[in-house]
């Protein structure tokens, strides 16, 4: 059985075509410009987002789908900046009873024309790009290129990237096949068989604060792209950033002839606790969460019914040994852990240091001299307000807040956190890094994931036994990234293989502009899913090939 060809398909073929050798060739390879210049996206395009966005503050978000009729407001924005948007509320047995219903049309329609839809929503997504990106920086506190970039650039390929992977995975079998089997002097044996992609069942997507699009969309798209009806619960802090998507999903479904209930928003009232009740339900058969490590046990242990994908804390480490460029090294870590106030799940925590010193270009260095040299970077990128409010945004929650009164508690400060005053918005929480000074022992403070703009520098004996460290906390609690600097070759190659055996994805010797908390679609595999930090990996095969099943029929000719 051949699928008669989608307009959709056919209108986003190319897009398709290019992914899917992007994911075998993993070189560079972008199709939505990062860049919000007038030059690439139009004149009128930032002024038309940013009025976009501003026509949803307090008011009654437009999303026509089955509810209770209550409507629910519950975001702060970091930046002060009043946000006030009500959503309409459903409850679980509305929101399932809806998405089970637009399943079986979705199912049959096959994956050439679910695939081309989905391509048409991200494209309707890219021409909302900058309504996108002020939704995601006024409720991430991520500064405004950063949210248009990670937000929305970066988060349209990583969604891209899952229906390429999809796609694949469904296509990987003919869609019918002829078996012939000789039958000694008689007719042999002949059959025709037929080979169903089928939708695991209702999907459910819990959003996350920092990051609400980057890490949602994968799971979404990959999930929805398989034939399953996806219910999007948002952080109650970040909504509206996922409910534009929502919104220009259900347009383009409704357009294509589909029922859009195949994409919910379910906004969850204060106390309601709606993700536990959506998680455990029968009917859910995808769990995709990213968040805390407690409650991302939590589903793993109980929500037996689905696949569950999570994305967890983890100790992201850094070892140095030595440099052939110390400036750039302390340049690199000082953007690194200034980027959105270390706010990234990937950005790094741990920086294990010799407490006699490294080898560098400049000469031999000592402890204290490589971690101020790293604080100086930091220093210098934070001293001007509105230049560094750019780099560091605003700080996402109150947790940030008591976890850095907690850390000046412990430890020697080798640069203090300081609160500045946003030059645009006064009600603004920004805070710049702080790095505090370890001993190897204080095992009980770094041993913890301090999630913000906090840093430890930990002294070592030797860079083996940096490499023990990392060895044991990343064995235990898990990393998403870690970082190594090292003239010789043996430790570099020692580092990979302690990465390796504990599954983090290792960077060697990032001097210039590629940084260890920042990774590329179509190449770069986020999370390995062979930790504790991260069940699953975004994106390859094992992440979509478990969202569908292949049911087969066969008959005699």
């Amino acid at each position: 059985m051949t699928e008669t060809p989608h307009p959709l398909y056919d209108r986003h073929a190319d897009t398709l075509n290019r992914a899917l050798t992007a994911i075998t060739e993993r070189g560079y390879w972008s199709a939505y410009p990062e860049s919000p210049s007038p030059r690439v996206y139009g004149e009128t395009a930032a002024a038309d987002g940013k009025a976009a966005y501003e026509a949803y503050l307090g008011g009654d978000f437009p999303l026509d789908q089955p509810g209770t009729g209550e409507r629910i407001a519950t975001e702060t924005s970091p930046f002060g900046v009043e946000l006030a948007v009500r959503y309409p509320h459903a409850g679980t047995d509305e929101l399932i009873a809806a998405a089970s219903a637009a399943l079986p049309a979705w199912r049959d329609a096959g994956a050439q024309a679910r695939v081309g839809v989905c391509l048409e929503i991200l494209d309707r997504l890219h021409k909302h790009i900058f309504e996108l990106a002020n939704a995601v920086q006024f409720t991430s506190g991520q500064a405004f290129v950063m949210a248009f970039q990670a937000g929305g650039a970066h988060a349209l390929d990583r969604a891209l990237e899952a229906l390429a992977y999809a796609y694949a995975e469904m296509t990987r079998h003919p869609g019918t096949a002829g078996w012939e089997k000789a039958a000694g002097k008689g007719d042999p044996l002949r059959m025709t068989k037929t080979f169903h992609v089928v939708p695991r069942g209702v999907a459910l997507v819990i959003g996350c604060n920092t990051f609400p699009t980057w890490n949602s969309y994968p799971g979404l798209f990959a999930s929805l792209v398989t034939g399953n009806p996806v219910i999007v619960k948002p952080h109650p802090r970040a909504v509206l950033p996922l409910a534009v998507t929502v919104k220009y999903a259900r347009e383009v479904l409704a357009e294509a002839g589909f029922d859009p209930n195949l994409i919910l928003l379910a906004a969850e009232a204060p106390g309601e606790k709606l993700a536990s009740d959506l998680a455990l339900h029968r009917s859910v058969k995808i769990v995709d969460f990213t968040g805390s490590t407690e409650y991302g046990d939590w589903l793993e242990t109980y929500a037996r019914q689905a696949s569950v994908y999570t994305e967890k804390a983890g100790l992201n480490t850094v070892v140095i040994d030595s440099t052939d460029d110390f400036a750039g090294m302390c340049r690199n870590l000082g953007f690194t852990l200034t980027l959105y106030s270390g706010q990234m799940c990937t950005t790094s925590q741990n920086i294990l240091i010799p407490a006699g010193g490294i080898e560098t270009d400049q000469g031999h260095k000592s402890f204290d001299e490589v971690a101020g040299g790293i604080a100086a970077a930091v220093g210098k990128l934070t001293a001007d307000p509105a230049r560094g409010v750019e780099l560091t945004g605003a700080i996402v929650n109150d947790g940030v807040l008591e976890r850095l009164a907690e850390v000046t508690k412990v430890g020697e400060p080798v640069l203090e956190s300081r609160a500045v005053a946003h030059p645009a918005y006064a009600d603004a929480v920004v805070r710049t890094p702080t790095i505090v000074k370890l001993r190897a022992d204080d095992a009980e403070t770094y041993g913890r994931e301090w999630f913000g703009p906090i840093s430890f520098a930990i002294a070592t004996d030797s860079t083996a036994h940096s490499l023990e460290l990392l060895r044991r906390t990343v064995g235990e609690k898990g990393a998403l990234t870690a970082g190594v600097y090292s003239t010789d070759e043996a430790v570099l190659d020692a580092t990979e293989a302690v990465a390796v055996e504990v599954g983090v994805h290792l960077s060697c010797n990032l001097t210039g502009g590629v940084f260890v908390n920042q990774s590329a679609a179509f190449s770069d595999f986020h999370g390995s899913g062979a930790n504790a930090a991260a069940n699953s990996a975004l994106t390859d095969g094992a992440y979509v090939a478990n969202r569908f099943r292949i049911v087969q029929s066969r008959r005699h000719v």
